[in-house]
């Protein structure tokens, strides 16, 4: 018998295969499991009698035959009643047998055998798995074929009925599409962030303008006053002017006093459209959070089409167990539970083959031979357990045996030979079991085509890191090892938290952040020293973000507040010391490439709301890869990090402008600068940092600069405290008072820079000195 493929037909046939299958495993295994249960054996044949006839409506004329003979040995079972071992071992063969051969017609391959199933048989390469889960059914048989197993009763027919006129009202939609439309809401997404920060400026400087325009009615106000008074005064000295008129009919005819009232009505007039500027920022605002809502909501529904059950792949899973087995000679069964959860297409895609390579791995390594688990107690049929659940945004897998566990002795021996431990190295057990994740650690006893190679559980760990989750394994002797891996439940969007190494930002994410810190420069440097950061009775070895993406000239600067992450990737935890926090932010990962993808530690990217490219990345997959590298050059101690302390200098002035102005000077002149714009500012901002020096204006609101003056002299831990009076009041007596009051040094506005710039330099070396 020879296939007669036709091309345009195969791929339908193919996506229908790819429904079929499952089903047919999964009526296979319920029917195994309460054989007197005759509906399932008739619903086992309708499938197989189904997935004849599309094979050969699509010219797959032997993997039809070899369906029919299939279909034939469960018509044959059901009639005679028997349902014994050898027929569900006889099935399970021609299970595989039609997966390999569905799968050889995936590859462009048209070749079935039908004889006996070969002998550990070879796996071919998975079958894509997309996202057009729902289909018209094609027609399922030649019209002269009738079908094998007809619905027993009308409400079975009008149950199939309904199912299939349901299927006929769905629509197929090509996975790259949809990929492309939530990258496309991705970008409105980014878009948007734009614009909100936008918005954000735009309303951080009306909120100034409001702060100006209060100061600025204050001071006409005072400028009316004075006006008033001089009017007072030139009326009582003028007696003629006061015979011929009262003093509001003068106040009319004063050009002082008109221009006071004119400038009144503009700054009314500049308070109305300040107002309107709020009240449409506030408009814009809500404009902005319901486009946000509805963009979120197409998001979401567009990745739910990404979204395919995990039970998709079960039947590959329940296969490799069989053939795995069969190879080795040990038998097993495998639980799977929580398979209806739904998981982004490229998620399971990049996992299958990890989750493969975990069974194989507990059928060669962790179980048992039948007679050993026999002598120990256990029954001669191993165990393995896979089973899923969701935590907030992120899938937990679970895969456990109940085979003999990680021989820990022989993992140091190996560990020993590779040169990752030394002789009189003390490591704890848990440490002991995350070394079978590294390249090239095999503790196979010898080489064969399941295990031994050495390459295996590194790709497991890295493929898991690539997706922005974590792997975690513990075991017990006699017992069994159990693997727990964290991911994500969608790659499209994810959520990070970011921060500036230097002068870049990256992206982590939020997952792995278990706590942050926000230490003291007193604190900061007794950390370094340390060289760890204890929390919650568990060491967090402290490292420089900087240092850590390999940038040695980085000067490591200590803040007023100098954030600190506590991470966990796996069981692997570090202290991570940065120099800012922007804030956590949902973003869309885009694609990094080939050449990014194969460095350990770079999850993807994103693009910010100005257009920037920002990498996501684990610094702790980095970390690792110091402390390797540290293993094999031999370096038995880290080295102390230097801390700079770079001098902080406060700015108090109620001028935006001013504020601005001597902050750039500050910076470029190597300063760190905090601001106030007046008095009770400062002090409140004094109770958690301790400046340099103090650059301090005399006019503001609230409280002037000569009592914040009063009040520091007057505090034992501002005392000393250098300040810097800048002010446009040059009069020898606000000289001398401000002289009187503990100031330091006294300049006029406009100040020379070089001059200011003097007086900070003299003062901070002899603080430091």
């Amino acid at each position: 018998m020879h296939d007669e493929i036709d091309e345009q037909l195969l791929p339908i046939f193919l996506e229908e295969a790819h429904e079929l299958y499952p089903q047919i495993g999964s009526t296979l295994r319920a029917w195994r499991n309460e054989p007197t249960d005759a509906q399932l054996g008739r619903n086992l044949q309708r499938s197989l009698h189904t997935l004849k006839g599309s094979a050969r409506m699509a010219g797959a004329m032997r993997l039809g035959e070899l369906t029919h003979r299939v279909e034939d040995r469960v018509s044959k079972a059901v009639n005679d009643n028997v349902l014994d071992d050898a027929l569900w071992n006889e099935m399970d063969n021609y299970l595989d047998r039609i997966a390999h051969a569905i799968e050889q017609l995936s590859g462009g391959a048209a070749v079935v055998e039908t004889a006996a199933p070969p002998a550990a048989e070879a796996l071919a390469p998975a079958a894509p798995i997309t996202t057009e889960s729902v289909a018209e059914p094609t027609a399922t048989a030649p019209a002269a074929e009738m079908p094998a197993a007809a619905p027993a009763t009308p409400a079975a027919a009008l149950e199939v009925g309904a199912e299939r006129a349901m299927q006929s009202a769905l629509l197929r939609v090509r996975s790259d599409v949809v990929d492309r439309l939530v990258n496309e809401a991705g970008e409105v997404s980014v878009a948007r962030s734009r614009a909100e920060a936008e918005l954000r400026e735009f309303k951080n400087s009306v909120l100034e303008l409001t702060d100006s325009v209060n100061r600025l009615r204050k001071q006409l106000r005072e400028i009316e006053i004075q006006a008033e008074s001089q009017m007072q005064a030139r009326t009582a000295v003028s007696g003629e002017l006061e015979q011929k008129f009262d003093p509001l009919e003068f106040d009319r005819f004063t050009r002082f006093q008109e221009l006071t009232r004119f400038m009144n009505e503009s700054v009314h007039d500049v308070q109305t459209v300040q107002q309107s500027l709020l009240k449409n920022l506030d408009e814009t605002t809500a404009a902005l959070t319901a486009q946000s809502h509805l963009n979120r909501d197409l998001q979401q529904g567009l990745m739910s089409i990404r979204m395919v059950p995990f039970a998709s792949i079960s039947e590959r899973l329940y296969r490799i167990v069989r053939q795995t087995g069969k190879e080795l000679n040990k038998r097993a069964n495998l639980e799977l539970s929580g398979t209806e959860i739904e998981l982004d297409r490229s998620v399971l895609e990049k996992m299958t083959a990890p989750f493969e390579h975990l069974l194989r791995n507990a059928i060669a390594h962790g179980l048992e031979a039948p007679e050993q688990r026999t002598a120990a107690g256990k029954p001669a049929i191993g165990e393995i357990r896979f089973s899923l659940h969701q935590e907030s945004n992120e899938v937990v897998f679970e895969l456990a045996d109940d085979g003999a566990g990680l021989d820990l002795a022989r993992i140091r021996q190996k560990a020993l030979d590779h040169g990752l431990i030394t002789a009189d190295e003390e490591v704890a057990d848990e440490q002991l079991m995350q070394l079978i994740f590294t390249a090239g650690l095999s503790t196979a006893g010898e080489v064969t085509e399941i295990a031994g190679r050495g390459v295996g559980l590194d790709v497991v760990r890295s493929e898991v890191s690539a997706l922005g989750g974590r792997v975690d394994v513990s075991s017990e002797a006699g017992k069994g090892v159990r693997f727990t891996i964290h991911l994500p439940l969608t790659l499209a969007v994810t959520r990070t938290l970011m921060v500036r190494a230097a002068q870049a930002v990256y992206a982590l994410p939020a997952s792995m952040v278990e706590h942050v810190q926000q230490v003291k420069p007193e604190a900061l440097d007794a950390l370094y020293q340390a060289q760890q950061v204890e929390w919650q009775g568990r060491r967090y070895p402290l490292f420089y973000l900087p240092r850590v993406l390999g940038d040695e000239q980085a000067e490591l600067v200590s803040q007023p507040h100098n954030p600190v992450l506590l991470l966990r990737s796996g069981e692997q935890r570090i202290a991570l010391h940065v120099d800012g926090l922007l804030g956590n932010q949902e973003v869309v990962v885009k694609n990094i490439g080939p050449q990014l993808a194969r460095l350990p530690g770079i999850a993807g990217a994103t693009v910010s709301g100005d257009g920037s490219v920002i990498l996501i990345i684990n610094p702790v997959a980095f970390t690792q890869r110091i402390a390797v590298t540290r293993k094999v050059a031999q370096v038995a101690t880290r080295t102390v990090e230097e801390v700079h302390h770079q001098p902080l200098v406060m700015v108090v002035d109620d001028s935006l402008t001013v504020r601005k102005i001597t902050t750039r000077l500050l910076e470029r002149s190597g300063y760190q600068v905090v601001t106030a714009k007046d008095g009770v500012d400062a002090l409140e901002q004094l109770m958690e940092i301790e400046p340099d020096v103090m650059l301090l204006d005399i006019e503001m609101p609230r409280m002037d600069g000569f009592e914040l003056a009063k009040r520091l002299r007057q505090d034992s831990k501002t005392k000393a405290l250098p300040i810097i009076m800048i002010t446009s009041r040059t009069a020898d007596k606000h000289r001398n008072y401000a002289l009187e009051l503990g100031v330091n040094e006294y300049l006029g506005k406009p100040y020379q820079e070089e001059e200011l710039l003097g007086h900070i330099a003299r003062f901070v070396n002899a603080r430091t000195a």
